[in-house]
């Protein structure tokens, strides 16, 4: 986001015209997911991806002329059959699915929009970002309880809508070794972390410069510290088995788009069945990923926080929650 806008502020500032290419739809396996972005600017730069490919090549070119006409643009859509066998609308890929892309011309006019929705998203300000027939809007203030959505009625009724200010955030209980490389890989993965352990002077802890906050904290008063939200993610890895369980009843209530415990299957097996003899339910229990990851015999802590990025990447991206194993 920050990315696409800068340069479109840029081109902005500088007189240009530039048109905004936003996915607001997908079906199937089109390569763009839906709040895929690109920006072309009247000098015939561009970024950003939509799906890539001959596809791509062909809508790129197709703002780089409608930017050099003289007459006021107007937002349209455009939709890309990626079936071979399409009679009309055929983007010219072969992976099948389909895609529906905004397109959204911008002049100096709308400057002042783009600069307020940069400063609200780097300094996590919520708010939301709005494309219509239109034209473009940045709602400040603004949640929604999804990351993005669309309604498209007609080529001539749409709208989409994706929330600003809210990162992707995981919480990761335990600053140990699995800790400091889950924070290495998700740092990569531009996520918020925040990272904490009930142990002072832990040299894995304290050497984590990955991680965008830490606390020390008791593990038995850490429920304030997660809030719920399409956004939240939540690791338990601490060294302790009465901690992982510490923790874990305190998340279970909460609304979350990931809550993953490590351990054993033994491990899982005794720490649920305690809880379950303490009143939790099974519905509860089924909502936590343990044990954590996908299962690729992963040994080392950089081979763990990589079975684990995988689960949480999937989940984010629209997989089904698996539950517990």
């Amino acid at each position: 986001m920050q990315q696409i806008f800068s340069y479109i502020q840029t081109q902005l500032s500088q007189g240009r015209r530039v048109i905004l290419m936003t996915v607001i739809g997908r079906e199937g396996s089109s390569p763009g997911k839906q709040g895929f972005k690109m920006a072309v600017g009247s000098d015939d730069s561009f970024i950003g991806s939509i799906g890539g490919g001959v596809m791509e090549h062909k809508l790129v070119e197709q703002s780089k002329r409608l930017l050099k006409q003289k007459e006021p643009l107007q937002s349209f859509l455009v939709f890309q059959d990626h079936d071979p066998k399409a009679t009309t609308d055929r983007s010219g890929m072969i992976c099948s699915g389909g895609q529906t892309i905004a397109f959204t011309p911008l002049e100096k006019k709308d400057l002042a929009t783009v600069n307020t929705l940069l400063e609200a998203d780097k300094h996590q300000q919520k708010g939301i970002f709005r494309l219509s027939e239109r034209g473009f809007f940045f709602l400040s203030g603004e949640q929604m309880d999804v990351p993005s959505r669309n309604k498209i009625l007609s080529e001539n009724e749409w709208e989409y809508v994706e929330q600003i200010g809210m990162p992707n955030t995981i919480y990761i209980f335990g600053g140990g070794h699995v800790g400091l490389a889950l924070s290495k890989v998700f740092r990569n993965l531009n996520f918020k972390i925040c990272l904490f352990d009930n142990r002072s002077e832990l040299n894995t802890f304290e050497g984590n410069r990955f991680a965008h906050e830490k606390q020390i904290v008791d593990y038995n008063n850490v429920e304030s510290l997660v809030p719920e939200g399409f956004n939240i993610y939540v690791v338990i890895v601490t060294f302790a088995h009465k901690s992982d369980e510490q923790v874990l009843k305190q998340m279970l209530g909460k609304e979350l788009k990931y809550l993953g415990l490590m351990g054993s299957a033994k491990k899982i097996e005794t720490i649920f069945g305690r809880m379950k003899h303490q009143g939790f339910a099974d519905e509860q229990l089924k909502k936590v990923y343990a044990p954590i990851g996908y299962p690729i015999n992963s040994e080392t802590p950089a081979e763990i926080a990589v079975s684990i990025a995988a689960q949480i990447i999937a989940v984010k991206n629209g997989g089904k929650a698996q539950g517990t194993r």
